[in-house]
């Protein structure tokens, strides 16, 4: 199986790009504060794996050619998408769960509501796991968080104050894509394999071009079809947008530095290869690339897609150019550098040119 393997950098200056609510103990009742791990080197503030992608699932629906959001319900104390991948492109990619309540109040909840009166029956409860996959997004290195104090004074009477916590890093992740997870659907009576019920089968039964795999118990959709949802991810990638007080810090999330490969397993190759200097800010290590990209040879089937945004860590840039000149040399796949959105789309061109890397 094939993944594509990847690595970001966001450039946070001024931000707040995920917060924890209310700080306990804090000197204002209204103090909001950020999301950190906290270890004895001292604060690394973080983002979570689901506010990014609920950053990319939002950008998708701007920038992701044909890219089909599924709808989502909620019933009391749960919310859940219509869980049909055969049709919704975010359920395909993303992953879902859907245990809808067997109760009799639940159900004839469900028949009263009329935003429901569209959804995909379900039969049993059904669980696909997410070929995209996301790490924590985490400060490269530990930083001391600023409190800025604040007033809401427009209205007559007392100014009401109000806090809140932000800080200046760079947040690096990690993702990862099942190339062969994406448009195949399980129907195998295990948590997390079974994507589709009696009904969804069905469905699938009268797809144009649809191919049944006996053999593993799954459904596969065309291949142009496949490439289709692929290619659009990419496409919100490279135009990624959103987090948390953006009003007061206007942080820009869209990557300074990715690194991206086709590679046949889905463990991590570039994880070790970037981080900080002893002054806190980002570098590449050169030497830990070479190594990795003289084990991982065999394993690589892509170019190692390079995106730099200019006037990001010049001052590292000039040495990884002249290592990717001469590496490139005496080498391949080769490394090909360019800015992180075109970097993105490159990969998602190349893809479409390499159907067997989806196989």
């Amino acid at each position: 199986m094939a993944f594509v393997t990847g690595m970001l950098f966001i450039d946070a200056p001024a931000a707040a790009l995920n917060n924890l609510g209310s700080i306990p103990g804090a000197r204002e009742d209204n103090s909001v504060g950020v999301k950190v791990i906290k270890t004895r080197e001292g604060s690394y503030p973080y983002v979570s794996a689901q506010a990014f992608r609920y950053w990319l699932r939002t950008t998708l629906e701007q920038y992701g050619s044909g890219w089909v959001s599924a709808p989502v319900f909620r019933e009391e104390k749960i919310a859940y998408t219509d869980a049909n991948p055969l049709i919704f492109w975010d359920d395909d990619i993303f992953g879902y769960m859907r245990a809808s309540s067997q109760k009799e109040s639940a159900k004839a909840k469900r028949e009263a509501d009329a935003s429901q009166a569209n959804a995909t029956e379900t039969t049993t409860t059904i669980t696909r796991l997410s070929p995209f996959r996301m790490s924590t997004l985490v400060s490269i290195a530990p930083v001391s968080l600023t409190d800025d104090f604040g007033v809401m004074a427009r209205q007559e009477g007392n100014p009401v104050p109000h806090e809140h916590q932000f800080y200046h890093t760079t947040l690096k992740g990690l993702f990862s894509l099942n190339l062969n997870a994406c448009g195949t659907f399980s129907y195998r009576k295990k948590t997390g394999f079974q994507n589709l019920d009696d009904v969804r089968i069905k469905l699938a039964q009268g797809i144009a071009g649809i191919e049944h795999l006996p053999d593993v118990k799954s459904y596969r959709l065309p291949a142009a079809q496949r490439m289709q949802r692929i290619k659009a991810l990419f496409e919100g990638l490279a135009h990624l947008e959103g987090g948390a007080k953006q009003a007061l810090h206007y942080t820009d999330i869209t990557p300074g530095l990715t690194f991206a490969a086709i590679t046949k397993g889905g463990n991590h190759i570039f994880n070790h290869i970037a981080g900080a200097d002893p002054k806190g800010l980002p570098t590449i290590k050169i030497d830990a690339l070479k190594e990795t990209l003289a084990v991982y040879a065999q394993d690589v089937l892509s170019p190692i897609y390079v995106g730099w945004a200019r006037g990001y860590m010049d001052s590292g840039r000039a040495a990884f150019e002249q290592f990717a000149q001469e590496y490139n040399a005496d080498h391949t796949p080769v490394i090909s550098m360019q800015h992180p959105r075109e970097a993105f789309l490159a990969l998602a061109q190349d893809l479409e040119k390499h159907p067997e890397w989806l196989a």
